[in-house]
């Protein structure tokens, strides 16, 4: 027995075992390292992220009004009152499907300008490719107050240049539940899709030529190309584009509270950030758009973890 133990301290000893020690206690320190590097960010993203969202969701338990903002009253526990209010009441189901609804329009078109675009700027010249990149990226970064006035003014039914070009006389845009959402989805669109087509450009100029050469040289068209090449090599970049895009979609509130005035004739208009204002600011009941905005970031949530579970199916490597 000693012999056993004598023999393994001897290899214990020895320079192999040694680095194989060491290697062990480098591992273990390099697994914190990345951590170090993460933690201011992670410190500042909890100060700006976590903490509004814990106050969220604790001021959407309590009955909180104006008389509890100015101290005339104490906040009352409501519990799940506010949630039991807010299923229980049709106008938001309305609400939630409208939102569903436009924020999906709103993303398809995205990603189909987006991508549609991006492949046009592989297809010209140096001046025209400089000059769309610019323009689009002047739409992205026109203000959402500054970019909504613009279309209005060019669908205004007296002096809108749209209308006369289309003959429409004095055609109101905005009067009409649906053609104020289609106005609405083509401002998202104008602000949103040069994100899209910047992303996806640099992810076609990083495929190589060789690999888009050969599916030329086969007789396969544009589309099909882009649908059998370039969108199964893309769909990572694709899932980010998607992602952001969903998530910007569905809580548009600028775009929709511009454009209809607050939600458009008796709220035909409305979506859930702008129905969450409209309860919280406007009704003075903010544990209520305390709770809608908990709704709205717990679909966003389970939107996109079931994007990313299907994907990974898949077999994507995300």
């Amino acid at each position: 027995m000693r012999k056993a133990s004598d023999a393994h301290a001897r290899r214990a000893g020895r320079p192999g075992a040694r680095r194989s020690a060491a290697g062990r206690a480098g591992r273990v320190r390099g697994g914190w390292t990345p951590w170090l590097y993460l933690a201011p960010a992670l410190v500042v993203l909890g100060g700006l992220l976590v903490y509004p969202i814990y106050q969220l969701g604790l001021i959407s338990f309590f009955q909180y009004t104006q008389a509890q903002v100015s101290g005339g009253e104490p906040a009352t526990f409501e519990g799940f009152g506010n949630y039991a209010e807010l299923f229980g009441d049709p106008r938001f189901w309305q609400v939630l499907l409208a939102t569903v609804l436009f924020a999906a329009a709103c993303v398809v078109s995205t990603l189909a300008v987006g991508c549609a675009l991006a492949v046009l700027l592989t297809r010209v010249r140096a001046v025209p490719r400089l000059a769309l990149m610019m323009a689009a990226l002047g739409a992205w970064a026109t203000p959402a107050v500054t970019g909504s006035t613009v279309w209005l003014f060019l669908f205004d039914p007296d002096f809108g240049p749209v209308n006369r070009m289309l003959g429409l006389g004095d055609h109101s845009w905005t009067y009409g539940r649906l053609s104020a959402f289609f106005l609405v989805l083509l401002e998202v669109v104008w602000c949103s899709f040069p994100f899209v087509m910047v992303t996806v450009y640099a992810g076609i100029r990083a495929v190589p030529g060789e690999v888009l050469e050969a599916a030329s040289l086969d007789g396969a068209s544009q589309w099909r190309i882009w649908r059998s090449v370039l969108a199964p090599m893309l769909r990572p970049i694709l899932v980010v584009v998607t992602i952001q895009s969903v998530i910007w979609d569905f809580k548009v509130f600028t775009q929709i509270y511009v454009m209809t005035g607050g939600g458009g004739i008796a709220g035909q208009n409305l979506v859930l950030n702008v129905y969450a204002y409209q309860q919280a600011f406007a009704s003075s009941q903010y544990g209520l758009g305390s709770a809608i905005g908990v709704v709205t970031l717990l679909i966003l949530l389970a939107v996109t973890l079931v994007y990313l579970r299907l994907l990974r199916r898949q077999g994507e490597e995300l």
